[in-house]
């Protein structure tokens, strides 16, 4: 007979009780730490507008949207209405931009007494405010000539604010392009205008400011192209003067934008290759913030007035503009000075063919001369080698 084997019962839910008494206990223990460390940690603000449980914009736009709504500061009264559709429209307010969010030190009504005295106070007391989120914009601007002119405290030194309504304005950069918008473009000359009128009508009667305004068309160059943003240079500095021909030929050696309107693409070329560029092009290379008398592109060209070369009245192209421009550095030129320029176009067989042609025989007649030279050298000291060698064997 075989042994037989003993009948196991199955297990009980008793028999689990001590073990999931165990874990229970370990993970109350854990929860309970966890707590306390949650507890002992410092809390910790989110960050700029998304606080929560803070005066919502309609709450300040109920008083606000009062037409003739004004604040006194000393001797001066200042607009404080808010037109809530334009707010409603604004960059701010589409990225969920609270209003608290700059007045930081507004929480609800009565708001607190204002200390400033002056409308331009009251601004400055709100310059870090655009720093919580433009820092990449913010970091740059001390270096700006307007960021120069604010520390040296002249009245007029532009603030942010002075370009940017923070109420009104609109998006400048797009969310998909990452690009400066088509509106923003166009209107950027009309920004500057506020503090520069004077440049500005020069520039709407211009070539480019014509194009931009009137045709709104983006080829051309914007004030923001030439100066910068919130980093613009001083245009006054030899520096500048001699990085500006690169400057032009950002979009002057550009096939792409060029070919479109039928401009030479060699403007650039032919410049650094005159006695005018060559010197330029050293001094911005070796010696940047040297001062060079050598004419560079605004000097013939105009700077905020650039004309079409083609213009009846002030276009380059015509010889007795041409002339006098060159009588600005050159006062006893005569009329025939001018046609010692070959212009912006290398000389071609169609384009003058002489200069052409003459240049194309030098670089065949130079190297066919110091290439024979060299080959009568070498072939002469080949030959009184061996005519050396032989005598030597005779001996």
């Amino acid at each position: 007979m075989r042994p037989i084997k003993p009948q196991h019962s199955p297990p009980r839910w008793s028999d689990y009780l001590p073990f999931i008494r165990r874990v229970s206990l370990f993970l109350g223990f854990g929860l309970l730490l966890y707590a306390l460390a949650s507890a002992a940690a410092p809390a910790q603000a989110a960050p700029g507008h998304f606080q929560e449980d803070k005066t919502s914009n309609d709450f300040c736009l109920a008083c606000h949207q009062e037409k003739g709504l004004t604040l006194t500061l000393g001797a001066e009264s200042l607009p404080v209405t808010i037109n809530p559709v334009a707010f409603g429209l604004s960059v701010h307010n589409e990225e969920e931009v609270a209003c608290v969010d700059c007045h930081t030190e507004i929480s609800d009504y009565p708001h607190p007494e204002v200390k400033e005295t002056s409308a331009r106070a009251f601004s400055l007391s709100f310059a870090e405010s655009c720093k919580e989120c433009h820092e990449d914009q913010y970091e740059v601007a001390p270096d700006s000539v307007h960021a120069q002119a604010l520390n040296e405290d002249k009245e007029n030194a532009p603030l942010c604010t002075s370009c940017h309504n923070p109420h009104t304005q609109g998006r400048l950069i797009g969310k998909e392009s990452g690009e400066l918008t088509i509106s923003a473009r166009i209107h950027v000359p009309e920004t500057c205008a506020q503090c520069h009128l004077e440049k500005y009508d020069a520039y709407k009667d211009s070539v480019h400011g014509k194009a931009l305004t009137e045709e709104g068309n983006l080829d051309v160059p914007s004030c923001t192209n030439c100066h910068g943003v919130h980093n613009i240079e001083d245009p006054t500095t030899p520096l500048f003067r001699n990085t500006s021909p690169a400057l032009c030929a950002d979009c002057h050696d550009d096939p792409a934008i060029m070919d479109k309107y039928d401009i030479s693409t060699d403007v650039y070329e032919t410049y650094v290759a005159d006695f005018h560029g060559t010197n330029v092009k050293l001094f911005s290379e070796q010696f940047p913030d040297g001062e060079t008398n050598k004419a560079v592109c605004f000097d013939c060209h105009g700077v905020h007035d650039i004309a079409n070369v083609d213009d009846p009245v002030k276009g380059a192209a015509l010889r007795a503009n041409l002339l006098e421009r060159c009588q600005r550095c050159h006062p006893d030129a005569t009329e025939n000075f001018p046609g010692a320029w070959l212009g912006h176009r290398l000389a071609s067989p169609t384009h003058q063919p002489i200069a052409y042609y003459v240049n194309l025989f030098y670089k065949i007649f130079i190297p066919a001369v110091i290439g024979g030279m060299l080959f009568f050298v070498i072939t002469d000291i080949y030959r009184r080698r061996v005519n050396r060698a032989k005598g030597a064997k005779k001996a």
